[in-house]
């Protein structure tokens, strides 16, 4: 229970969530927000001004918060590869744990999801903005090469494999080579017991290929 003068837009969202879960997309309203933080649906709309609005924000929050995880794995330091595995296997585990541990809130946020395709394409390239972080890091440091984007990689020797071009087309290689462990598209095969086995062989390729020629 809440007042209309001690109201924030956290409380609104962490109540969204509640009647999500309770109503789920379709049925859930402004004012069954208002209703369970005890204030008018104008003080809701004082924060949100519509109810996509609302939406589009509990999306977002539900969305970044693995970021400052993997942030923190991605600006730390240590050998490229080992931070990569680790910013993998965390991503993995987190919306692993969405899946399994609120399956009706994780059934919503799909729902949610599918509507705000521009919070997710920012969510995205967040992500792939991390990787590419390490990816770079790993090419400074000589543990990788870069994808090359351009026509001619395969026969010009002068051609840079750290191009920012090259780093952010690997990054994005390795998130989509990755989907398989991230994309709630495929979260029914996550409980499989061969799961981790099948991310480690995936894995196992993906640093065979950015590993540095000698």
């Amino acid at each position: 229970m809440s007042t209309d003068s001690a109201l924030t837009a956290e409380q609104i969202l962490s109540a969204t969530e509640d009647v999500l879960r309770r109503f789920g997309p379709a049925k859930a309203t402004v004012v069954d927000v208002a209703r369970t933080l005890g204030v008018s649906h104008g003080s809701v709309y004082r924060f949100f001004p519509s109810k996509a609005a609302l939406r589009e924000a509990v999306t977002e929050r539900w969305l970044a918060q693995a970021h400052d995880e993997l942030r923190l794995i991605a600006t730390g330091t240590g050998p490229a590869a080992e931070r990569l595995h680790r910013w993998l296997t965390t991503l993995f585990a987190a919306k692993r744990r969405k899946a399994f541990d609120d399956p009706q809130l994780f059934a919503t946020y799909m729902t949610l999801v599918s509507e705000n395709s521009h919070t997710v394409d920012t969510h995205i390239g967040t992500l792939i903005a991390q990787i590419a972080d390490i990816v770079r890091d790993g090419v400074e440091s000589k543990e990788f090469h870069a994808a090359r984007t351009d026509s001619t990689a395969d026969t010009d020797s002068t051609a840079r494999a750290d191009s920012t071009a090259h780093i952010d087309s690997t990054a994005r290689a390795v998130f989509e080579a990755t989907a398989h462990f991230h994309d709630p598209a495929h979260a029914a095969s996550w409980s499989d017991p061969a799961a981790d086995e099948r991310f480690e062989a995936l894995w196992r390729l993906i640093l065979g290929g950015l590993a540095a020629r000698a």
